[in-house]
This record gives structure tokens, C-alpha cells and sequence, in this order.
């Protein structure tokens, strides 16, 4: 389902997707500070901003992802837009929810 979802995300964006990060071991996610969703096999971490990390944003919500991080300082090619389609059974806090990094 989470895969569907991706590319149904990706023929709206209507254009590549690069992934920085998808599955993670659980080892690997604690090691870079994750917060567990990477694990589950239902994140990821696209390689965008600007202009299009808000497009993005808008038809991931569209798309019925439920967990939205948005990292947009620093070099460009730092920046990312975090993506999960959780549950709140399944994490900490409400979903859907939208959060940045510092």
C-alpha cells in the first residue's frame, strides 16, 4: 500500500522523485537519530525544496500520507521532505502531523 501511495504521489508530481533515505534497519534508524517510522518500511525521505518541496507537500496530503517533516535550511542538497502514511496506533502523536528539523 505504501508503495501504491508513492507512486501515485509521484504521477501527481508529475515528475522524479529522488529518495535520500527509505527502509532503515532499526540499528541503522537509532544511529541517525530517526524516530522510528523509517523501520517500518512505510517512510521516506525525498530530495527536494523550494517551489517543489511545497507542491510536494500539498499533494502528499492529497495522496493520504499522514506524517509530513519538512527539512528546508542549510545547503540544498541537505534539504528534504519526509514522508509516512502512520497511523496514530502506531507512533507517538496525533496524525496527521507535520513537523520540521532543526
Amino acid at each position: 500500500d505504501f508503495m501504491d501511495r508513492l507512486q501515485a504521489l509521484r504521477t501527481a508530481f508529475k515528475g522524479p522523485l529522488k529518495v535520500n533515505s527509505g527502509y532503515r534497519s532499526p540499528g541503522h534508524d537509532r544511529a541517525v537519530g530517526g524516530a522510528g517510522t523509517h523501520p517500518t518500511g512505510r517512510a521516506v525521505d525525498l530530495a527536494v525544496f523550494g517551489a517543489d518541496a511545497l507542491r510536494l507537500i500539498e499533494l502528499a496530503r492529497d495522496e493520504g500520507f499522514t506524517g509530513i517533516g519538512v527539512k528546508q535550511h542549510g545547503p540544498i542538497e541537505k534539504r528534504f521532505i519526509h514522508l509516512d502514511d502512520l497511523q496514530n496506533t502506531e507512533t507517538r502523536g496525533p496524525r496527521p502531523w507535520l513537523w520540521t528539523y532543526d
